[in-house]
This record gives structure tokens, sequence and C-alpha cells, in this order.
């Protein structure tokens, strides 16, 4: 029976779930790989601090250099996080020719292109299942199980933390604030939420999954990001009288040259792709509407397959372990059959994509505004959006709201971001109009 010995960094929470399910699971994986999975060093900040691991003696170390350099370690796991310290585990292990498995996405996005170049270029591999999702696979989904595919679309809700939020608003019918505090009571949240609340986080796992799924890498300034601190009660309880729920989403589409234009032309201009992230208006009837509490989901439109739904956990000890317990199974039988990889991250036939700055896409739009009840309000409103070409589909005004200030709602049609954001700057400019406008992407998902 051949043995992979493992060099672990990181103690905490996911690091913990992974020493505790190699404990629980280890016999049954190496009795389905024929190769049994040792944890040789794990490494971690404090060696005093009480752990219930039950390591052997002269596993546990505080030098993470012990993990990676040890020539008996076969593969690295790095779960420490963060983006310095953590490059550094990375690039030495996978200078050395060692393959690394991580769950990092914040790694992953700012220093992808040189860890995946030095993995390539030293014979080693990096695995990355549990930096998206928790548990969800999709990273093997994107890479291996639709290899036959083009992916069309690709909707992500991949923050657990604000949909939890969303959730709790919508349900409970109680504000972001009170949302928050309970999420953060909760450890759903941070103390300091900004990584999630503000979508960086949900950026970070986007971007890799376009990365994937599109042959290129994607640079993360790229990514247009939007968050959920500015959706509020009534755009929840509106959405709902619509037909709608708000999710905090993942967005990757393809777009194709656009109707009408010559087919050299819409050639050479595509692919382009959309990248981005923020809250959307979603149908209640399609099944992301439906994905509550912490839980993730991700929708996956290939041009074979049609539309695929995976589902589960997005976070937490647990599911991520699953996720990096597959790919130490799949680093395990790589080195022992000599398979430095399968299917390469990157491919070359989609090395001209590029992706779309927001101000080129084009969308559907909820738009709420505060306005003086008094008449002609709506005139002056529809005047500036008529002048830049962008067509109101529906109108809502809310009965019973006392004082001067009352909320419209407006939905509009199909319109570019430019020109929607334009007519928002004129609109929010005007007397009749108090406190900034809230718009809202609607995604009909056709």
């Amino acid at each position: 029976m051949e043995t992979v010995n493992l060099g672990l960094i990181g103690g905490g929470t996911v690091g913990g779930g992974v020493i505790r399910a190699l404990r629980r699971n280890g016999t049954l994986m190496t009795s389905r790989l024929g190769v049994a999975l040792n944890l040789r060093k794990v490494a971690v900040r404090d060696v005093k601090k009480h752990r219930d691991l039950a390591l052997p003696r002269g596993v546990l170390t505080d030098d993470w250099s012990e993990a990676v350099n040890d020539p008996s370690v076969h593969v690295v796991v790095e779960l420490c996080g963060g983006t310095t310290v953590a490059r550094d585990m990375v690039l030495t292990a996978l200078k050395l020719g060692k393959p690394v498995v991580t769950a990092n996405k914040a790694l992953l996005s700012a220093h992808g292109p040189e860890l995946f170049q030095t993995a390539a270029r030293h014979g080693a591999n990096l695995y990355y299942e549990a930096s998206v999702a928790g548990g969800i696979p999709i990273i093997k989904v994107l890479r291996e199980s639709l290899v036959g595919n083009r992916i069309v679309s690709l909707h992500g809700i991949v923050n657990g933390t604000c949909n939890y939020i969303l959730t709790r608003m919508k349900l409970e019918g109680i504000e972001f604030s009170e949302a928050l505090a309970e999420a953060q009571r909760l450890g759903y949240a941070e103390a300091e939420p900004s990584l999630d609340v503000d979508g960086h986080d949900a950026a970070h796992k986007t971007g890799i999954l376009a990365s994937l799924a599109h042959g290129f890498w994607v640079n993360p300034r790229a990514i247009h990001t939007e968050g959920i601190r500015r959706i509020s009660r009534l755009d929840i309880q509106f959405a709902a009288q619509l037909g709608y729920t708000i999710k905090l989403l993942g967005v990757i589409k393809t777009i194709d040259g656009g109707p009408g234009k010559r087919r050299k032309e819409a050639r050479e201009n595509a692919p382009r792709i959309q990248v981005a992230v923020y809250p959307a208006l979603i149908p209640n009837g399609h099944v992301l509407a439906s994905v509550n509490y912490a839980f993730n989901a991700i929708s996956v439109r290939g041009d074979v397959v049609g539309d695929t739904l995976l589902y589960g956990r997005g976070a937490g000890a647990d599911a991520t372990a699953s996720s990096v317990l597959s790919d130490l199974a799949d680093a395990a039988l790589d080195l022992k059959h000599g398979s430095v990889e399968r299917v390469p991250c990157f491919v070359a036939h989609a090395a001209q994509s590029r992706v779309m700055p927001i101000e080129e896409v084009t969308s559907r739009y909820y738009l709420r505004l505060a306005v003086i009840d008094k008449p002609g309000v709506f005139a002056r409103i529809s005047s500036l959006l008529a002048r830049a070409g962008i067509g109101i589909s529906s109108i809502i005004q809310p009965e019973g709201h006392v004082g001067d200030t009352v909320p419209v709602i407006l939905m509009i049609h199909d319109a570019p971001n430019a020109a929607m954001q334009k007519a928002l700057r004129q609109i929010a400019r005007l007397g009749v109009v108090r406190d900034e406008p809230v718009l809202i992407r609607v995604e009909p998902f056709e």
C-alpha cells in the first residue's frame, strides 16, 4: 500500500475540520484510492494552544517551512488564509515540485497567474476545489465534467453571509442593519463585514469561476462589484410584490457580437464576457430564488448540457473539508500514476476574450426613488429617461406613506448601464428627488 504524506499549514476552523475528517474517513479513502493519506506535519501559529486534534508527537510545529521543506512530505495543504505569507508558502512548495491543495480564494484572486505558471514550470499541480462554494464541487464540474461544453452563463449565490442577511430581511421584514447584527452574533459575518457585504469575497470566487469557464485569467480589477448595504426592507417588499427575490449574484455571461453585426466583425469582437457581482432581482419561479440562509447555489448553462444546478453549504469546517479531501484524493492518485494534470486550468482557444466593462452591459432595472408628493414629478423623471432612450415598463407608487416624501418604484426596460447611470445622475439632481436613488439590476434568466 502506497502512502502519501501531507504537510498541512493551518490548524484553525478549516484545518481542524480536515484533520477530523481524515481521522473519521481516512480508512474509507484508503480503500477507495488504494493510497493511504498520512499527516506528517501540521504547522500552526501556537503549538501550546489546546486543540482537540489528538496528533502524534512530532507532527505539530510552529514553523511552516517544516511542513513544506520536509523531504518526506509529498503534498502541501495551505489552509491558513491571507495573501502574503500564504503566497510564500505555496510558491516554496511548488518550486520543490510538490502539489499544493488550497482553500484560499483571496490568494488565487490576487496571485493566480503567478501560482499556476510556477506550478507548470516545476511540474507540480495546484488544487483549489475548496476555494469556491465550500462543499459544492463546482471547480471539478467546470474543469472536467463540462469539458465538452462552452459555458453560456453562470449565476452563483456564492457568499453565505449575504444570502443569510437577505433571507432574514425577506422572511422577517427586518432592515439590513438588524440582519447583519444577527449574522455577526451567529458567526456568519465578521465584526468588520466589508469583505462579505460589499461583495469582495463573492468577486474573488466569481473571478476564479470565470477564468475556469472561459480559459483566460480574469483580472480582479475588471470585475464590477457591488454589495448589499443599500438594500432596504422596502426593496425586499416591493420586489416580492413584483414577483421577485433579491439575491447577491456572481454573474458570468458570454455576450456575442450582437444582432446586425457582420460575421467578420462579430468574430473579431467575440467572445466578450460579462463578469460581475451585484444584487439582483430574480424571478420567484427560478430555483435560485429559493436558496435561503447560508446555503450557496450555482446555476450553469452549457451549450450542450443546457441548465445544471449545484447546491449546498458554501462554508464551514465540514463542507470545506469535504472539498479539501476531494483534492487530496486527486493529488494522491496523480502522484501514484505520475500525472501532473488531467485537464489544464486555462486553454488558448479563448485567449482573446475580454471582460466587458459594466458600462457596455445591457440590463433591466428596478429603480426606487424618494420623491416629493406633488403633481408633475413623474413627468420630469420620465422626460429625463426618455431623453436617454430608456423606456419604463411600469411605475408603482405605494399608498399609505405618511409625509411629504413617498417612494416610487420604476421597472426599466433593457438599457445600457452607461446610459442608465447618466440618466440616474440627472434624476438625482432634481429638486423633487430626496435621498440617493437605489438601482438594482433584474436577471430575467432568458
